[in-house]
């Protein structure tokens, strides 16, 4: 709960920010904060804020969210980004970037990640790799592994009716996933409610099955609500 109040007051203080500077702001909340096929929010609601800065093809942000690792673990997350695009939306477009990801006060948890991906029109595919994948153990010991992820996906507009429907299917592998190499995969539709993007999708994943709540992976429907602030103008 802390957290999450937490984020809520760094939302209102970054849309204030937004409009005295050329920044973007998207609050968004999720029923379930899902992460290739798993939970990082113990299936409960998460409050997300992003903030982004463009500059031409550069573009560099932070991402936060509330989490839940378990009784006394991680409770949030922060990401820190940069890209650079390039290519046409005649041929390919490309994005290649880096995230690292923190989990305050447990560092233990932290890794970095590089990305390339490349769209266009409606469909995208991308490569992420990462080369410090935590294993943690119940003495707090952790082992860094190597991880790589690839994904497809496609977004298709209905006609004229606003709507949007989308699918999406990555494959996890490499040290950290060794033993239990995974498919994740989602369905979904979203539309824009005035300032205002609703999204409703079902995730599922072939990864041997957690009932648990923290790292849940069952399939399950997530609805997100987001907006970017400041609103344009009419």
């Amino acid at each position: 709960m802390k957290s999450r109040v937490y984020l809520a007051g760094l939302a209102l203080a970054m849309a204030a920010l937004a409009a005295r500077a050329e920044l973007s702001v998207t609050p968004t909340v999720v029923s379930d904060y899902d992460f290739r096929g798993f939970s990082q929010s113990g299936k409960d609601p998460a409050l997300q804020v992003g903030v982004d800065y463009s500059s031409g093809p550069f573009h560099i942000g932070a991402w936060a969210s509330n989490v839940d690792f378990g009784p006394g673990d991680a409770k949030s997350e922060v990401d820190l980004l940069a890209d650079y695009s390039f290519g046409s939306e005649e041929t390919v477009e490309f994005n290649a970037g880096a995230v690292y990801y923190l989990y305050p006060g447990h560092d233990e948890w932290s890794y970095p990640e590089i990305w390339l991906t490349a769209s266009r029109g409606w469909f995208s595919v991308g490569y992420y790799y990462g080369w410090a994948w935590p294993v943690v153990d119940s003495g707090r010991r952790v082992e860094k592994l190597d991880g790589n992820y690839i994904q497809g996906s496609v977004a298709v507009p209905i006609g004229e009716t606003g709507f949007e429907v989308s699918a999406h299917a990555g494959y996890s592998f490499g040290q950290y996933w060794s033993d239990y190499e995974y498919t994740d995969w989602s369905v979904g539709v979203g539309t824009s409610l005035g300032n205002f993007d609703v999204a409703l999708k079902y995730v599922g994943s072939d990864q041997v099955e957690n009932e648990d709540d923290i790292f849940n992976n069952e399939d399950r429907v997530i609805l997100s609500v987001s907006t970017t602030l400041p609103w344009a103008k009419e």
